[in-house]
């Protein structure tokens, strides 16, 4: 746990909730133990969105769609979403979230492996959505970064791992100590990367914010 418990449910009772659709496909995703974004997570993004107001945004981790079509309700009008996701079994329901919700001419749902779309899309995003394979964070970075533009962001989910990240590699359970270390270096990278202005948040289960800045060029 990242933030004191009662603090976060405190912190969530005061949200006033998403649409009939968006609250329905909450519930369906706790029901069915499929991941999505938190409460806190989720206002954070309603936020972003108003102030970045980004017009092509990248995700990577569909799972059913709950997230993309949260980016779609409360983003700009003319949004577009390309939306990233490996797991069968989910791609249809998502696909299916998306008819439902009126949106699919806004999103752009690709099937397969992250990283092999990520070597092949051509172009930059305003906006980028980190909430797939933690472990794969590290490895897909190069090919993000060339998808940013100056200004672009990068939104980084579940980085902390439920605060482990700060404890001792042999404290950590031996299952998840390759995701630790490559979470850590991860967050290494972003934080020393010369292109990126990163911030780490305590929300949810940790968020890393990152901006592509203009690289200064050297005075001859």
């Amino acid at each position: 746990m990242i933030v004191e418990e009662r603090m976060r449910t405190y912190i969530n009772s005061l949200d006033m909730g998403n649409t009939p659709l968006l609250e329905e496909l909450e519930q369906y995703a706790q029901e069915s133990r499929v991941p999505i974004i938190r409460r806190e997570m989720q206002s954070f993004i309603k936020v972003l969105l108003a102030i970045h107001k980004p017009k092509r945004i990248l995700e990577v981790g569909t799972a059913v769609g709950f997230s993309t079509l949260l980016m779609c309700e409360y983003g700009p009008q003319d949004l577009t979403i390309t939306t990233i996701e490996n797991y069968e079994k989910r791609i249809p329901i998502a696909r299916e979230n998306f008819r439902k919700a009126g949106r699919e001419s806004q999103i752009t749902l690709l099937e397969g492996d992250a990283g092999k779309y990520l070597r092949e899309l051509d172009g930059t995003f305003d906006l980028i959505f980190m909430d797939a394979a933690k472990g794969q964070y590290i490895h897909w970075l190069p090919d993000v970064m060339r998808l940013m533009h100056p200004g672009s962001i990068l939104l980084s989910d579940n980085v902390l791992q439920e605060g482990d990240i700060i404890e001792s590699h042999y404290l950590v359970e031996r299952r998840n100590r390759t995701i630790y270390k490559r979470m850590r270096e991860y967050l290494y990278e972003l934080k020393h990367c010369p292109e990126l202005l990163t911030t780490i948040l305590p929300l949810g289960d940790g968020v890393a914010v990152s901006v592509k800045v203009e690289q200064k060029q050297e005075e001859i």
